[in-house]
């Protein structure tokens, strides 16, 4: 289903009109809409006190905890839409995996998968292993009238990253390996974590959830022959899953500007673009039907407020003329970011574009 047709049987909801939605449906907006992503997070000194003492994946198990934490940003800086606090290993965690976050490391996983006979412990997730998100969602909703929230997973691949290589990489050397060397377990296992991903996307839709935004954060690592071959099909059964809800579908990862066009083609309304490539070159390597989403360098907000705008603006005029843009970083805000200097490029966006 095409993002720019209302699903059978539902009608339009009080965030069909924002700004974000609009610009996610390539149609006209009062001013390009903003958010960024990790805009809940570590940047905030009301974040950091909410989450004192409470372990990263426990907080995302908390509903009402969850919802403070969303809309913090939104109160904060007044962001055009919110996206849901969680992480990528949540779903993981929901099935009965041993990993968990350490803090200054990030996900690791107790036993790896590396044998076929790996593949049976990713059994499926249900509504009912979450039932805390579809909570915290009805929440949200409620709080956030007219604001969109988007809710998120990990793609396969950076999923299957960290689970082969039993936490971060630098060169996804296991998972290269089974990639290269066993194509079937790939493939089994991308297959199986896409099934795994559009439950989980499905649960925050059915309770809410404006829009999906589908995390590919270490793809890069490919060439594109290789996304195309050994990746793209378990992206594209996610994105298909979801189709007929009729919600905008974002796709975002980091150094991937090789794989622009094949991102686009997994079957993404919206394309993330990091800041390597500027948004009119990401556009004619995307092809027309899709509107982008970026893509200012995250650590120019370290600079003075002068050159943040002289910046934004280079991306707000690379973005001229594209069918929908939605501004954001090219990767998430960084843990020791000035709040301020976010509500201050929010607000500069929002005048400079106000038509």
């Amino acid at each position: 289903m095409s993002v720019n047709e209302s699903p059978a049987g539902r009608q339009p909801t009080a965030t069909y009109d924002s700004p974000f939605m609009k610009a996610c449906r390539r149609e006209p907006v009062p001013h390009t809409p903003v958010w960024f992503m990790r805009q809940a997070g570590r940047s905030l000194p009301e974040y950091r006190k909410v989450r004192e003492g409470v372990p990263m994946l426990e907080s995302c198990m908390r509903p009402e905890l969850v919802t403070e934490i969303t809309l913090q940003p939104v109160r904060r800086h007044g962001v055009d839409a919110a996206i849901y606090f969680s992480d990528i290993v949540v779903p993981l965690k929901a099935i009965g995996l041993d990993l968990d976050i350490k803090p200054g490391v990030g996900p690791v996983v107790e036993r790896p998968i590396r044998t076929r006979a790996d593949l049976a412990r990713l059994r499926d997730l249900t509504p009912e292993d979450v039932s805390y998100v579809t909570e915290a969602i009805g929440l949200l909703t409620r709080e956030l009238g007219p604001t969109p929230l988007i809710g998120f997973a990990g793609a396969p691949f950076t999923l299957a990253s960290y689970l082969v290589e039993g936490g971060p990489s630098r060169t996804y050397e296991n998972a290269k390996a089974m990639m290269y060397g066993d194509p079937e377990l790939w493939a089994d296992l991308l297959d199986r974590l896409a099934d795994i991903t559009a439950a989980f996307l499905k649960v925050q839709i059915e309770a809410g959830a404006s829009a999906v935004q589908l995390f590919d954060s270490w793809v890069g690592a490919l060439a594109p022959a290789d996304y195309r071959c050994s990746v793209m099909p378990a992206s594209v059964k996610v994105f298909e899953a979801v189709a007929g809800y009729g919600v905008p579908r974002i796709h975002f990862g980091v150094g991937t500007g090789e794989l622009l066009g094949l991102m686009g083609e997994a079957g993404a309304d919206v394309v993330g673009v990091d800041w390597r490539v500027p948004l009119d070159e990401a556009a004619r390597r995307v092809g027309p039907g899709k509107a982008l989403q970026g893509n200012l360098d995250p650590t120019v907000l370290f600079a003075s407020t002068e050159a943040v705008e002289t910046k934004t603006r280079e991306v707000l005029d690379a973005a001229e003329g594209l069918e929908g843009h939605i501004f954001n970083l090219g990767h998430g805000v960084m843990p020791s970011t000035d709040p301020d200097a976010l509500t201050r490029l929010v607000d500069h966006v929002h005048a400079r574009t106000a038509r």
